[in-house]
Parts: structure tokens; sequence; C-alpha cells
């Protein structure tokens, strides 16, 4: 028998070895990816969101502020979550003018990833963050 009738299949056997092997890394390298996107956009929606938090006029106001423009960033990015939460802490605007204070805004986004195929995965990873804005000391304030 020849050694070339020999090694005959054995470039099929180790096509078939490698090809989940890539997949995975492949699955791997874009999962990272998405939730690497992600959560730069998460924090440009959270940086935005508190910007304009902190120019309203009332607390009832930056919240409203803050969630129009962290969705705003947040579709501008191509930001996709399952899960989607805007938390703003704007007592600040409640006292009066003259007094010194920050609008605090956190964003928390869950990034599916279950059209990934990376077996152990979970579902979905939450992205969060966090920025805050000070607000103008001498602006009026309702």
């Amino acid at each position: 028998m020849s050694r070339a009738h020999a090694q005959r299949g054995a470039t099929a056997v180790e096509f078939a070895m490698i090809v989940p092997v890539v997949v995975l890394l492949f699955g791997i390298v874009v999962g990272g990816a998405r939730t690497w996107l992600a959560r730069g956009a998460v924090e440009q929606a959270a940086a935005a969101a508190a910007r304009g938090a902190s120019q309203a006029r009332t607390p009832a106001g930056a919240v409203q502020a803050a969630d129009d423009l962290a969705r705003a960033q947040a579709a501008m990015d191509g930001l996709r979550c399952a899960r989607w939460l805007v938390d703003t802490e704007a007592a600040a605007l409640a006292g009066v003018a003259g007094q010194p204070g920050a609008v605090r805004v956190s964003v928390t986004c869950e990034v599916p990833l279950e059209d990934v195929l990376v077996p152990g995965w979970p579902g979905a990873v939450e992205v969060r963050a966090t920025a805050s804005a000070v607000v103008d000391t001498y602006r009026g304030r309702h």
C-alpha cells in the first residue's frame, strides 16, 4: 500500500475537526466586539443624558430630558438592548438658585448575545455607565 493511499481522507477529517474551533473563535470575537461597542455607546448615552439633564429647570424636566437624550444617542449609535434603563438623580435642581449641585445619570443596557452561538455564554450581558454634570449655580430653578 502506498503512502498516498494511506493518507486518503485525512484532509476531510482535519477539516471536520477544525471547523467547530473556527466557528467558536468567530463567535467569541463577535460577542466581544458587540459588548465592547455597546459599552462605548452606553457611556456616550450617559454623558449626553447628564449634560442635557443639567440644563433642565426642574427635577421632572431633568428626568425627561435625560431619558430622551439617552435614547436618541443610543439610536444614533445603533445600540440594540434587550432591556434599557435610565436612572436620573436630579435632586440638585430642587434647591434654590445659588446652591451648587450636580445631576447624575446611570444608563443600563442588556446586550443580547443569543445569536452569537457560543456554548456557555449567557443570553445577554449587562453594560452600565454613569455620568454626572454640574448644574449652573445661578440658573433659575422651579
